[in-house]
């Protein structure tokens, strides 16, 4: 299974996303892929770690090559999240570069033949302004066209909104549905 949970900031996207990883059976997976790039990333990064302590959860940690991840046992995964894995591998010098789209789809391939139920959290950035500076429209555009994608794909696609999951494809799955 697949759901794709989309969100714009603090509207409860990630405790949704959560919430489901929570109630999926087996191994359950948060893969974080923010990179830390100073003390103020740093500092996030710890409050993150700790905010899901003791939620049962193995954190993995990988801001690039999504394909190149092996899960220990296969299990429920949570990606968080697609904006900043799209912005690693555009931006990174390690990165995909122009080759982003495929290079984060085929990892999310990857990542769903390994696992019961992927969880992928996307950030809602299109309701901005219309004039952006250097990069920023192509990379929005580039964003917009792997939601779409990862939309197409998904048995679930759901945004939240002031914490109410609205449900655009599919259904909220529950612990009584088999995962």
């Amino acid at each position: 299974m697949l759901t794709f949970v989309l969100g714009g900031a603090g509207s409860g996207k990630s405790d949704y996303a959560e919430s489901l990883l929570a109630a999926s059976p087996g191994p359950r997976y948060y893969l974080a892929t923010m990179q830390v790039w100073d003390e103020e990333c740093r500092r996030r990064v710890e409050r993150h770690r700790a905010m899901r302590a003791g939620k049962g959860f193995h954190t993995l940690e990988r801001p690039l090559d999504l394909a190149g991840l092996t899960l220990p046992e296969p299990g429920a995964l949570l990606l968080e999240d697609l904006t900043n894995l799209a912005a690693n591998e555009r931006y990174d010098p390690q990165g995909a570069g122009p080759r982003t789209m495929e290079v984060v789809c085929d990892g999310l391939a990857a990542l769903h033949r390994q696992t019961t139920h992927l969880i992928v959290v996307g950030n809602e950035l299109f309701c901005g302004g219309t004039e952006y500076e250097g990069d920023t429209l192509p990379y929005l555009r580039m964003l917009g066209q792997l939601h779409r994608r990862l939309a197409a794909l998904a048995d679930n696609v759901c945004e939240v909104a002031s914490g109410c999951p609205v449900y655009y494809k599919g259904k909220e799955p529950s612990l009584y549905d088999p995962v």
